[in-house]
């Protein structure tokens, strides 16, 4: 067992490495596969999962901006108390936390709840602050100088491969077990946590910086505090309608929270003995820019998040099966991660990372102006396989290799920590800005298939119109006619159209909120079905007041015929009777009344016989106009699935303009960057 504590000094290679390294790298690079290998995971099932536990768009994005602002929470925490008590045991509490939240995330599908969910992912966060920044300090302080290059471009690459595996095993798993069983994409967590924890007490050394100095227990609440106050306002602005966003509750309470800690912060941080969060990173001109790549990065990074959805979106492919073109860009970041590190030993950091914006620009190009436009299985693995280039060279090798030349050896642990903190500021802020996109493009989807959808028209009732010939033959006839008198005649015929959001309505607004959350949550592939239910719901929704309105005026109108009916017999009965010497008729008759009565009568009993035909043909009119209309929509497939992909589409067009934008404004900020210095001298 490695019981010494491995000092600092073990990076200035006055110390042999020890015997037991090999199984030392696996542990450690496994700590790191396992959390890359759940982020593959879960993106191709974020969709699902938020459908399963009742979560729409805009919170389900919890389950990832939730995970972001723990983990960039718990990060400088970590990292200063890896410096305190070691590395191996802040490694393996990080490891049993994600274990833990993994399991409670997996339980959520059991409770059903969203929130379960969040607390899991939590759980999960609070382990990942402490296992990437540790395991990244750990490669990056044992090997020598002349190494450190490979070193952290094999972590880079661990993490690409895991990414290729854990996308694909998350479609694979959905594939296999059903989409109802996506719990079982954090239980695979479970069995490797419990493998490193039992190897790490037996293996792993307890490395830590030769000085340490009391804990900045004033500064960490005080630093918590700041990251969730600004994390949480930032990613509740919609920048869609800024203004009165920023007016928010959820909001401007939250930035004024982190302006008034921000003074705080800094007094105490300048009176501590080992500050929570250097100052000194920050006036340091080399080590500024690095965190400002790093947060730039982490905003690219999100990009990648939403892979799956357009992967899906452009080739018509059903939810859940997007996660296979995650391992496009993992498998060509497998291989530009560890090739950048090996290429940062010969030619520096500034040149990769510049090289690696410069191809992420190129995939971000590519993708906007020819793989959206034309979306082709061909022009999206082409798209996502330079992107993928580009992520390798970016995600983290360059930066920690900069980041650790503009530190002291022994600051390592919070150093890249405090990384690891700007880039998830980025990572948090970026969906704010990214889901806005995708939001305001679904709502533009949802009027503009509304406006595709034909007007409802009314039933063809044959009784109606046999009716209609019968009243109008009754009131053209003179002899007839009277017999009516004022009699008011109801209105039998349905109205001409009924509105379902189609056509002239006026969209989603006056639907159940229930159908408009199915129809949200519809991809490229069940659109046209959900719209189809939708008309049906809406459909037996509202018919029942149109066909109550109708039968209730033909009983009406069949009521007031029946009852000039009884009014005859009586007037002829007496007439008769007056006829014999009985009482005069108090029913005046024209001359031939007789006849003429009769032939009323003959004419109204047929009325009745229509009214009650008429009222039995109403229920199944409308049925089958209910059945005609869904088959009006079924024609209309190939333009309401080719509609939603387009207006889809350009909400990931608008994603990734601002990809390339974000590559473009890294590459002039890097231009800046000059080897200099370090704050623990010459690098």
């Amino acid at each position: 067992m490695a019981s010494k504590t491995i000092q600092a000094s073990l990076a200035d290679n006055s110390l042999s490495p020890p015997k037991n390294m090999p199984m030392i790298l696996i542990l450690y690079l496994l700590g790191i596969f396992m959390g890359a290998i759940d982020t593959g995971i879960v993106t191709p099932a974020r969709t699902l999962i938020q459908a399963a536990l009742g979560a729409d768009e805009r919170t389900g994005i919890w389950m990832i901006t939730i995970y972001t602002l723990a983990y960039a929470a718990i990060i400088p925490i970590s990292g200063k108390l890896a410096d305190r008590y070691g590395r191996k045991l802040m490694y393996i509490i990080s490891i049993g936390l994600f274990g833990l939240g993994s399991t409670i995330c997996a339980l959520s599908a059991s409770t059903g709840m969203f929130s379960v969910m969040l607390i899991g992912r939590v759980i999960q966060a609070m382990g990942g602050g402490g296992i990437m920044p540790i395991a990244t300090a750990e490669f990056g302080t044992t090997f020598p100088e002349s190494k450190r290059g490979m070193a952290l471009g094999l972590v880079g690459g661990i993490y690409g491969i895991a990414n290729i595996i854990g996308s694909s095993a998350g479609s694979a798993i959905l594939d296999i077990f059903g989409k109802a069983h996506w719990d079982y994409l954090f239980l695979i967590n479970v069995p490797i946590a419990a493998a490193i924890v039992l190897l790490g007490l037996i293996f792993l050394p307890n490395t830590r910086g030769r000085e340490v100095k009391k804990i900045d227990w004033a500064g960490i609440p005080i630093l918590t505090v700041m990251i969730l106050s600004l994390l949480y306002g930032l990613r509740n602005i919609d920048f869609f309608n800024l203004g009165s966003s920023i007016l928010s509750v959820d909001v401007y309470p939250f930035l004024i929270g982190f302006a008034a800690l921000l003074p705080i912060l800094l007094l105490v941080e300048k009176r501590a003995a080992d500050p929570i969060l250097a100052l000194e990173y920050f006036t340091n001109p080399r080590s500024l820019i690095t965190l400002i790549l790093s947060f730039i990065a982490g905003v690219m990074m999100m990009g990648m998040v939403f892979v799956p959805q357009f992967a899906e979106n452009a080739l018509r492919i059903a939810s859940g099966s997007g996660g296979y073109f995650v391992a496009v860009l993992g498998i060509f970041a497998g291989i530009s991660a560890p090739l950048s590190g090996g290429l940062i030993d010969r030619f520096g950091p500034k040149k990769i990372l510049l090289a690696g914006f410069g191809i992420s620009l190129a995939g971000a190009l590519f993708l906007i102006f020819y793989t959206i436009p034309s979306p082709s299985w061909a022009s999206v693995i082409v798209s996502l396989g330079i992107m993928g280039l580009g992520l390798g060279f970016t995600m983290g090798t360059p930066l920690n290799y900069m980041m650790l030349q503009n530190c002291r050896k022994e600051d390592s642990n919070s150093a890249l920590a405090t990384l690891s903190l700007i880039r998830s500021i980025g990572t948090a802020i970026a969906p704010a800005i990214m889901i806005g996109f995708l939001a305001h493009a679904g709502i533009s989807a949802q009027d503009k298939l509304m406006g595709l959808l034909p007007a409802v028209k009314s039933p063809r009732l044959e009784s109606a119109e046999k009716l209609g010939r019968q009243i109008a033959s009754i009131q053209a006839n003179p002899a007839l006619a009277p017999m009516l008198g004022s009699m008011e005649i109801p209105s039998f015929a349905a109205p001409a159209t009924m509105s379902m959001g189609g056509g002239a309505s006026s969209g989603t607004a006056a639907m159940p909120a229930e159908m408009v959350a199915k129809l949200r949550s519809a991809d490229v592939t069940t659109i046209t079905d959900r719209i189809k239910d939708l008309a049906s719901s809406m459909y037996d929704s509202r018919t029942p007041a149109v066909i109550n309105a109708i039968q209730g005026g033909v009983r009406t109108g069949k009521g007031k015929i029946e009852a000039a009916l009884e009014a005859m017999d009586k007037a002829a009965y007496k007439g008769r009777t007056a006829g014999m010497g009985g009482a005069p008729s108090a029913m005046p008759m024209p001359v031939a009344s007789r006849g003429g009565l009769s032939a009323a009568r003959t004419e109204l009993t047929a009325l009745v016989t229509t009214m009650a035909e008429l009222d039995a043909e109403i229920p199944p009119a409308f049925e089958s106009s209910k059945q005609a209309y869904l088959e009006e929509i079924e024609a209309l497939r190939p333009k309401i699935d080719a509609t939603f992909q387009k207006t889809l589409n350009s909400g990931f067009s608008q994603m990734y303009v601002t990809v390339a934008i974000a590559s473009i404004l890294a590459a002039l900020i890097l231009a800046f960057y000059r080897k200099g210095e370090g704050l623990g001298g010459t690098r």
